[in-house]
């Protein structure tokens, strides 16, 4: 975990006023930590937030045995209790694990826009894990829990230590149909879990409308440009590296235009053959050449794994255009 001093912004002098403590001593903010994933977790990062009397966590991993190496790594670096998990939006990776949290009493948050999606994206992925992929059972595959607490908006945490976590619904979708950001007043930084992949590969399947993946690139660049507006000053992203907010915006949409013309000027070379993407079979060939050609024109990008399991969203959502 690491220690952060106060944030300094625009509104330096309120925010001064806010953070200044008995004889004029300046209070120091929390620690954010992280816990990553293997792949088999889809390299997800979990950031935490102890502001030294509790702790804040910001999306749940995959599975709840991950869910548990990441409260096991909470409890060896703070006493702090976990005491609240927030939803940034509705994907497997974010949720399946709030069996857990709950267990401990952490009270769970997101917008109710999520919460609303949460039932729906989870019989969906459990129908593709289960029924198509074959990885787990009716019995092992995660239990669904609803999130406990949501709001429309914006929403103002105030922690123990008298901080505060201010929660934004984006006005856009970006990676699922709609997304949360959290910041930490006291130090500007901004969790935005899967709407930044800075320096990794990004999942393109698209949030859930209608009951299909319905992939929006202009929504969730347009979602980018909300991230200048909040007046953070880094990014942490559900992958990848972390990054000042304008690189990481910058580097996210021109990788999001990129692909997107990957996949367009693909479909085209296909020419009649396009119509293999129809074929569950015959596809799969076609995304392991996507994925192929997204690593070769990002080659420092990690985690190019990601694209073989979510463009399919994209290509058939093209497939549909032409």
């Amino acid at each position: 975990m690491r220690k952060h001093t106060m944030w300094k912004h625009k509104g330096f002098a309120a925010g001064l006023f806010a953070v200044l403590v008995g004889f004029g001593t300046m209070a120091e903010a929390g620690m954010l930590g992280v816990f990553q994933s293997d792949a088999n977790g889809f390299d997800t990062r979990t950031y935490y937030y102890d502001d030294g009397k509790e702790v804040t966590v910001f999306d749940t991993q995959f599975v709840p045995p991950l869910t548990t190496a990441m409260v096991d790594k909470i409890r060896a670096e703070t006493a702090s209790p976990i005491t609240r998990v927030v939803v940034t939006h509705p994907n497997p990776d974010k949720f399946n694990g709030l069996s857990v949290l709950h267990a401990l009493g952490a009270v769970s948050i997101g917008s109710k826009a999520t919460a609303d999606a949460l039932p729906i994206v989870h019989d969906y992925k459990k129908a593709f894990w289960v029924g198509t992929m074959g990885a787990f059972t009716e019995a092992t595959y995660p239990k669904y829990e609803p999130i406990q607490k949501t709001f429309s908006g914006t929403m103002t945490i105030p922690l123990a230590s008298g901080e505060t976590i201010t929660l934004f619904e984006l006005k856009h979708a970006g990676v699922a149909t709609t997304q949360t950001v959290a910041r930490i007043d006291r130090t500007g930084d901004l969790i935005v879990g899967d709407l930044v992949h800075h320096q990794a590969h990004a999942w393109l399947e698209g949030g859930l409308v209608g009951g299909r993946p319905s992939p929006d690139l202009p929504s969730w660049i347009a979602a980018l440009d909300e991230l200048k507006l909040l007046e953070g000053t880094v990014v942490h992203g559900g992958r990848g590296a972390d990054a000042p907010v304008a690189e990481a915006v910058k580097h996210q949409q021109e990788y999001l235009r990129a692909v997107d013309r990957l996949v367009g000027d693909y479909i085209v070379e296909l020419g009649p053959d396009k119509e293999d993407l129809r074929n569950p079979v015959k596809a799969k060939i076609h995304y392991a050449e996507l994925q192929k050609r997204a690593a070769a024109a990002f080659p420092t990008y990690a985690a190019p794994y990601m694209i073989g399991f979510s463009v399919y969203g994209l290509a058939q959502a093209k497939l549909k255009q032409r």
